[in-house]
């Protein structure tokens, strides 16, 4: 059950409550590979929360050739192109979470920012550790850059964006890509509460340990998976903390309050400003982890969906 605690906004804590009570009514989640029964488990009560919202000229899926297979992408596109594009990467832990349970979310930003959307459904771990994820997102990126035009595209105007494990996936990409693919200059970068660090003992992680949605048990278990190799947690395209931030472009950072990572994230917006990046941070009052999620439940959610659609819209141009 959440906390007990006198910041949750009240619609915030009431979705929780929803949730966890979906949760209750079905069997445990064993966390423990093979992970595809607990993926149905994790996933399926999520998957209305994708209903509603804008409708697009075009939603559907398309296949990319990545790393030696066809890469499944959700490809959302509000009107006719050529299109602005945001590639973003749904959050889930790196284990969890889908273009389905991100559908909506990715409309918004398409329909408010006037721009085409592509979600990649990269490869979950424990199945497919770092860097695999990592590398098949820059891919969808380069491929924007490259052969975009095929699907009505600027390759000009790229954001990578996401959240939680997906905003990691988005710095990581976006670090990546600076050293492999200088010609490729993004426009920008939306983090939502992303994964930053491998450190699992900030102020907020000892204060939001339990109660909170994610717990640091839970972010324990998806570093293991994402990473097992303990060396691998250090690299600074798995924990872009501890990168050289400097030449990445424009930066909107959003933040739940009560959420393990905000410490990792308002250390982000500070590193990064440090770096003489633009950065753009706001914090999101009682809201737990994955608080985009509840679109039609929260309205801080639906002001963090609109101010990442503003935003695009400007550095857009």
């Amino acid at each position: 059950m959440p906390a007990q605690d006198s910041r949750w906004d009240p619609e915030m804590l009431a979705f929780s409550t929803m949730m966890e009570a979906r949760a209750a009514a079905l069997p445990p989640i064993v966390l423990q590979p093979p992970l595809d029964e607990a993926r149905l488990l994790n996933d399926g009560p999520q998957l209305d929360l994708s209903q509603g919202g804008p409708a697009m000229a075009e939603s559907g899926d398309r296949w990319l050739p990545i790393r030696g297979r066809r890469l499944l992408c959700r490809f959302h596109r509000p009107a006719a192109g050529p299109l602005p594009t945001l590639v973003y990467i749904h959050g889930g832990g790196w284990v969890w979470g889908s273009v389905d349970t991100h559908d909506r979310l990715m409309r918004e930003y398409a329909a408010g920012g006037g721009c085409a959307v592509i979600g990649p459904d990269y490869a979950l771990s424990p199945e497919a550790a770092f860097p695999q994820a990592l590398e098949e997102c820059a891919a969808v990126v380069r491929w924007v850059a490259r052969k975009g035009a095929e699907w009505g595209l600027d390759p000009a105007r790229i954001v990578i964006g996401g959240d939680s494990a997906g905003a990691n996936l988005a710095m990581g990409a976006a670090l990546l890509l600076r050293e492999t693919d200088p010609d490729i200059r993004l426009a920008g970068l939306l983090l939502n509460y992303g994964v930053f660090d491998s450190n699992l003992d900030s102020a907020t992680y000892r204060e939001f340990a339990e109660g909170y949605f994610l717990t640091r048990a839970k972010m324990r278990f998806y570093w293991e998976c994402y990473c097992p190799r303990p060396a691998d947690r250090l690299n600074p395209l798995a924990a872009p903390l501890r990168a050289d931030l400097r030449g990445l472009p424009p930066v909107l950072l959003h933040i739940a309050e009560l959420d393990v990572l905000a410490a990792e994230n308002r250390a982000m917006a500070e590193r990064l400003r440090e770096a003489g990046v633009n950065v753009e941070s706001r914090l999101f009052p009682g809201t737990a982890h994955g608080f985009l999620r509840a679109l039609s439940h929260v309205t801080a959610s639906r002001e963090a969906a609109a101010g990442g659609a503003a935003w695009l819209k400007r550095v857009f141009g």
